[in-house]
């Protein structure tokens, strides 16, 4: 497990008419987990940059391995894999104790707000985000 993640607790919302987590909720799992790392590194609304510009999902890649079910203690990971001028890319994973339930790699992509088109990092938030990810490959 990465060193930055969040607790989840799974409620009956969650869940499916089979009693397991509806998938789409570990995307929103992850969400959360992103959102909070980011408001770690000192942005208090992430998705919106100086400049007019947001980050965007631009893609996920999801497998899932085994299903979470109802009053399951979660925890959701969050760590920089890649850092690109105009992207950045998550490794996320959940887990209900050891066990690896899902895993996604999610692309993160900065665009101006005006017209949806990609842009460049804001030059800070880039150099934070490389140190972070620099910080993390020694811990």
């Amino acid at each position: 497990m990465t060193d930055f993640s969040i607790p989840i607790r799974v409620y009956i919302e969650d869940t499916d008419a089979g009693g397991i987590v509806y998938y789409v909720n570990y995307l929103k799992y992850m969400e959360r987990s992103r959102t909070e790392l980011m408001r770690c590194l000192g942005y208090d609304k992430p998705a919106f940059l100086e400049g007019g510009l947001l980050l965007v999902v631009h893609s996920a890649n999801t497998r899932y391995l085994l299903p979470a079910t109802l009053d399951d203690a979660l925890q959701v990971s969050a760590e920089i894999s890649k850092l690109a001028r105009t992207y950045v890319v998550f490794r996320q994973c959940v887990y209900r104790g050891a066990a690896l339930l899902c895993e996604a790699d999610i692309k993160v992509a900065c665009v101006r707000q005006a017209d949806m088109r990609p842009a460049a990092l804001p030059v800070a938030v880039h150099a934070q985000l490389k140190g972070y990810l620099n910080s993390a490959d020694t811990i």
